[in-house]
């Protein structure tokens, strides 16, 4: 089978698609065939070693644990699938970006009718830690809600959950995606220089919770909005987190297929919208990231193997 590898660490051009043999499933395991993987930022931090302290890679290493696809083999002792069946989920081998992934049983979920191949295959890590993110930060009816990077994978997960709490939420983003933000009952918020004056005017001065998916500064914004560090998330900077006492609820604090499920029926029922901004082949993974880490993409990019 074809599978995304890097042999060391680096930038884009270190990833390969190599021809690699394929697994088979061992206990409480399946073989899926991927339809749809997502691809992520943590992937580029593994991938370039700047995170090896965090997340050391072992070579050569594959990469991806989004995945959506359909069950071809089944190993022992699996319970609640199939050959044939249509499943999302995840693993935390490094190994969705390929065309076979084995993956245990209970890191699955029955994809929903209705839920497309592209969104199911890009709805783990983004799913699951906007939902921790929204957690963290408890909103309801009466709070107002900032959240950077509101049109990223994570960000526009996260609005819309929030929203659902009846919270007052905005949205900080490029202005080419303030009219998405507005249909789904955000108030837009450019980013860059004098931001603190206009979450200020958009809040009538008042910020309860603050979501960052972004890093660069919005710990510090926060704290100078005045709210309080137990109601401050942040999925990117740890140091400023541990700095100001606010939380880092994100990937693998809601990480499960209960959640992920929860997130995918949402999703099926037209309740939460999940962009896409763009799909590449396998082949082309080098293009994929190079977006990627061109950075503002609205929404998820997605690997078809």
């Amino acid at each position: 089978m074809k599978a995304v590898r890097f042999h060391e660490y680096g930038g884009i051009d270190v990833l390969r698609v190599e021809e690699v043999e394929r697994p088979a499933p061992g206990p409480g395991q399946v073989l899926v065939e991927v339809r749809a993987a997502g691809i992520q930022p943590g992937e580029v931090m593994i991938r370039s070693g700047a995170r090896h302290d965090r997340w050391p890679a072992t070579f050569p290493s594959g990469q991806g644990s989004d995945l959506a696809g359909v069950v071809v083999e089944v190993g022992p002792q699996v319970r609640g699938f199939a050959v044939g069946d249509e499943v999302l989920g995840f693993t935390h081998g490094r190994a969705s970006h390929a065309e076979f992934v084995v993956v245990d049983d209970v890191h699955l979920f029955s994809r929903p009718e209705g839920l497309s191949w592209d969104v199911a295959g890009s709805l783990y890590v983004a799913g699951t830690t906007a939902y921790a993110t929204v957690f963290a930060v408890d909103p309801g009816p009466a709070d107002t809600v900032v959240v950077s990077g509101a049109a990223g994978g994570v960000g526009s997960l996260a609005v819309q959950l929030a929203r659902r709490r009846g919270a007052t939420v905005i949205g900080l983003a490029g202005e080419r995606n303030h009219a998405w933000l507005k249909e789904r009952g955000v108030v837009p918020v450019a980013y860059g220089e004098g931001v603190a004056e206009r979450i200020r005017r958009a809040s009538a001065g008042r910020v309860d919770a603050f979501i960052d998916t972004f890093g660069d500064g919005y710990v510090e914004l926060a704290v100078e909005l005045g709210v309080s560090p137990e109601r401050i998330d942040t999925i990117r900077d740890w140091r400023a987190a541990a700095r100001v006492g606010a939380r880092t609820y994100g990937e693998g604090s809601a990480a499960c297929a209960v959640v992920l499920g929860e997130v995918a029926r949402l999703v099926a029922r037209g309740e939460v919208e999940v962009p896409i901004a763009r799909t590449y082949p396998l082949e082309q993974v080098r293009d994929a990231f190079r977006e990627l880490e061109r950075g503002h993409t609205h929404g998820k990019i997605v690997l078809r193997p």
